[in-house]
């Protein structure tokens, strides 16, 4: 699949698999290893964002993947997240799709909807909420996006 294709059809969890199609190196050749790995991963798409007028040019569309956090004694340290725009070279598929009855945490930013956290249950979600303190989050069942917004408009923390 285009990167144009996720932006269009994969619904926001979902897990996205990303390939320039080039056969992994062996371990023995670290930098080209490294230069693999960042064509070749997987991640959660936490966000679409449209084209984005500037006074010289037009961003193209893009998308976010989550690829990851590296934490301590239980404290995120770093997330990764890498960007994709809409005119990538690389390949793309959905390797997995949020399963209905999932409950997404997401929080409205700057004109895009950012997926902040995929929960198993309404109750995992809020507790997840409470825990981590995001006063304007909201719920959304997966399954249900057509339907009025799970937990009323706005959730405080």
């Amino acid at each position: 699949m285009s990167a144009t294709t996720i932006l269009n059809t994969a619904p926001l969890g979902a897990l996205i698999r990303y390939t320039d199609n080039s056969p992994k190196p062996p371990a023995r050749f670290t930098k080209k290893l490294a230069a693999w790995e960042r064509s070749n991963g997987v991640g959660r798409l936490v966000k679409k964002e449209p084209p984005r007028p500037y006074p010289t040019w037009i961003a193209p569309a893009s998308f976010t993947l989550h690829e990851g956090n590296f934490s301590s004694d239980g404290v995120i340290l770093v997330t990764i997240m890498r960007t994709h725009s809409a005119d990538s070279g690389l390949t793309f598929e959905v390797a997995e799709e949020p399963k209905p009855g999932q409950v997404r945490v997401l929080l409205d930013f700057g004109g895009c909807t950012e997926l902040l956290h995929l929960a198993e249950s309404v109750t995992a979600a809020e507790l997840w909420i409470a825990k981590e303190g995001y006063r304007n989050a909201r719920l959304e069942i997966v399954g249900e996006e057509g339907a009025a917004r799970a937990g009323g408009a706005e959730l405080a923390a």
